[in-house]
C-alpha cells in the first residue's frame, strides 16, 4: 500500500530521534542513516493505517536492525586493520540527538561510545534506549522482546560495565576551547615536558586509521610514552603532508560533547582527535583519521564558519 503524504511526514517526524538511536548504538553515523533508510522502506512495505503508536513501532523495527548489524558488524571488527575507533560527530550534529540531562550528553560521549563497545547488543540497545530516550522498560521489554524483569537487570549490568570503565567530566564549550588551546600549545612546541603536565599518569592514546591512513595497531601507555607519540605525530613531515594531502590547520571544537582537535586540509576534516578529561588530566586521546568514518564531519563542517585555526603544520 502507497504511504500517504501524512505518513510520510510521520516518518520523517521520528527521522532525527531514529538517527540518533542508530547512531548510539552502531558508532557510525553512516550506518545509522542506512539502517533508519531501511526502517523507512519496512515502513513503507506495512499496513501502517494498523499501527497505533508509529513512534513505537519505528523504534522496535530500527533497534532490531541495529541488533542484527551489530551482530555481523563483531565479526566483521575481528578483521578490521588495527583499532577500531566510533566515528566522530562534531559539535551542533543533530544526530547527537537529545541534550537535556547529563544522562543524555554522556550516553553520546566518545569516551562512552567506546565503552559501549565492549557491551553485548541487547545490554546497548537497553543502556541507550533507557538512559539516552528514557524509554519505560515496559516499552524495552517489549522491542526487545524480554520480560521488564530481564530489561531492568540488563540495565544494572550495562551501567555497571560503563561506570566501571568510566571517566568524565562535563566539559562546556568554553572551557573545550580552552583545554584544546592549551593541549596544542604543549604538543607543538617539541618538548615531552609541557605534555607530560596535562596527562595522566595512565593516559592512553588510540589511533584509528581503518588501513587507510598509518595508525599504531597497539595503543600507546603511559603520560612519558603518549607525550613522545604526540610530540612526533605533530612534528612537520613531507610524508605526512603527503598521505593527508596538504598542511593541515587545526581547530578547536568538541567532537561528541568532549574537547577535540579537528585537522582540516582545504576543507575537507582529516582527523579528530578526542579529550576526555579528568580533573587529574586528559585521561585519553583517541585520533580518528580514517577517511571513511570522516565523511559526516566534513560536511558539518564546511557548514559553519570556524575563523583562523589555532596551528597550521609546516
Amino acid at each position: 500500500m502507497a504511504l500517504t503524504m501524512n505518513d510520510v511526514e510521520r516518518f520523517e517526524a521520528s527521522r532525527p530521534r531514529l538517527e540518533a538511536i542508530a547512531y548510539r548504538l552502531l558508532g557510525s553515523a553512516s550506518e545509522a542513516e542506512d539502517a533508519v533508510q531501511e526502517t523507512f522502506l519496512r515502513w513503507q512495505g506495512a499496513d501502517v493505517g494498523r499501527v497505533e503508536v508509529p513512534e513505537a513501532w519505528l523504534t522496535k523495527v530500527l533497534t532490531n536492525l541495529c541488533l542484527n548489524q551489530l551482530t555481523s558488524a563483531r565479526a566483521r571488527r575481528e578483521t578490521y586493520v588495527g583499532q577500531w575507533l566510533p566515528e566522530p560527530l562534531l559539535a551542533g550534529d543533530p544526530m547527537l540527538g537529545p541534550a537535556d540531562t547529563a544522562e543524555q550528553r554522556e550516553s553520546v560521549s566518545y569516551a562512552v561510545l567506546v565503552l559501549l563497545e565492549r557491551l553485548a547488543p541487547n545490554e546497548r540497545a537497553v543502556y541507550v534506549l533507557r538512559e539516552a530516550f528514557d524509554c519505560p522498560h515496559r516499552e524495552i521489554a517489549e522491542i526487545l522482546d524480554l520480560s521488564e524483569a530481564a530489561s531492568q537487570q540488563i540495565l544494572h549490568r550495562a551501567r555497571k560495565h560503563i561506570a566501571e570503565g568510566r571517566a568524565r567530566t562535563e566539559i562546556d564549550e568554553a572551557a573545550a576551547r580552552r583545554i584544546v588551546e592549551e593541549f596544542l600549545a604543549a604538543a607543538t612546541s617539541g618538548r615531552t615536558e609541557p605534555l607530560v603536565r596535562l596527562l595522566t599518569q595512565d593516559v592512553v592514546s588510540v589511533g584509528d586509521g581503518g588501513g587507510k591512513i598509518p595508525a599504531r595497531a597497539k595503543a600507546f601507555e603511559g603520560a612519558l610514552a603518549v607525550a613522545k607519540f604526540l610530540r612526533g605525530l605533530f612534528r612537520p613531515a613531507e610524508v605526512k603532508r603527503a598521505l593527508i594531502g596538504g598542511r593541515p590547520g587545526m581547530y578547536a571544537t568538541t567532537a561528541n560533547g568532549e574537547p577535540a582537535v579537528v585537522a582540516v586540509v582545504d576543507g575537507r576534516v582529516v582527523g579528530v582527535m578526542c579529550l576526555q578529561v579528568t580533573p587529574e588530566g586528559i585521561v585519553a586521546v583517541r585520533n580518528q583519521v580514517n577517511p571513511d568514518k570522516l565523511g559526516r564531519a566534513t560536511r558539518r563542517w564546511a557548514a559553519a564558519d570556524h575563523g583562523e585555526p589555532l596551528f597550521v603544520a609546516l
